[in-house]
């Protein structure tokens, strides 16, 4: 049966990482090994039968979002092993050569750029944050009393116009919350980014901020004690803070 060679990371480290607790990859694919680039830079690869991973195959599967995710899952769970070398360069989803030495190629010709990357993240990892409007202690809130003469006209609209005020108001006042927040945990760590609207889901509720930090180790502790303060003081004023990590630096990787 023909193979290729499938490519789940650039690892930089020290030491030759170990394969012990990686785990066993893509469905159908052979067992995770590693390329050395040189002594500090390692690519992790396996071998995949072209009759799942061909191109025609790969185009077929990505009709079915099941198939998808679990590909992704099973491809990010290798990538996830590997974060506690001094640098995981996460490559994107059926990233395919023909052979080894194609693979090895592809690296050592983005040579300069993955060096480049592995300075700016080596030793650091990824948190992400995500604020949504809390639901329940929104629903919780006591509702306004209805002005003296609701039932007229003229204090109908006052109160449309008053209620589209106070709307306003909130949205203008969550936009300041979450960017002082955004500041706040930025201060904390080594690199911040906010996720564009495009990339938000729609679903679970009103989603305020999604940021991904970047974090050295060492400050990995200070960072969620900072976060936690900040996910009790905002669950007061009905936000509702959740963070997430850590992860290799997926969001940091790209130029």
């Amino acid at each position: 049966m023909p193979k290729a060679t499938y490519v789940y990371c650039v690892i930089a480290a020290d030491r030759r990482p170990r394969l012990t607790r990686v785990p066993a990859g893509l469905p159908g694919a052979g067992a995770v090994r590693l390329l050395e680039v040189d002594k500090r830079l390692f690519i992790a690869v396996a071998d995949v039968p072209l009759d799942r991973y061909g191109e025609s195959a790969i185009n077929k599967g990505l009709a079915s979002l099941d198939w998808v995710s679990r590909i992704a899952v099973a491809h990010e769970a290798v990538v996830e092993s590997f974060i506690a070398s001094t640098a995981v360069l996460p490559m994107k989803l059926f990233t395919i050569f023909t052979a080894d030495e194609r693979a090895l190629e592809h690296v050592q010709a983005q040579r300069a750029r993955i060096t480049a990357i592995v300075k700016r993240v080596a030793n650091q990892q990824e948190w992400g944050v995500r604020v949504v409007l809390d639901r329940t202690l929104a629903a919780a809130a006591p509702p306004k009393k209805k002005a003296r003469g609701a039932g007229t006209g003229v204090s109908y609209l006052a109160q449309k116009k008053a209620q589209r005020d106070s709307a306003k108001e909130l949205a203008s006042r969550a936009r300041e919350t979450v960017a002082a927040l955004f500041d706040r945990l930025a201060a904390r760590s080594g690199d911040a980014r906010r996720r564009s609207a495009s990339e938000l889901p729609v679903q679970g509720g009103p989603l305020l901020l999604d940021a991904a930090f970047l974090v050295p180790r060492t400050r990995a502790a200070t960072f969620k004690a900072l976060a936690a303060r900040e996910s009790r003081a905002l669950a007061r004023h009905g936000y509702g803070l959740t963070i997430s990590g850590p992860w290799p630096p997926y969001t940091f990787v790209q130029d």
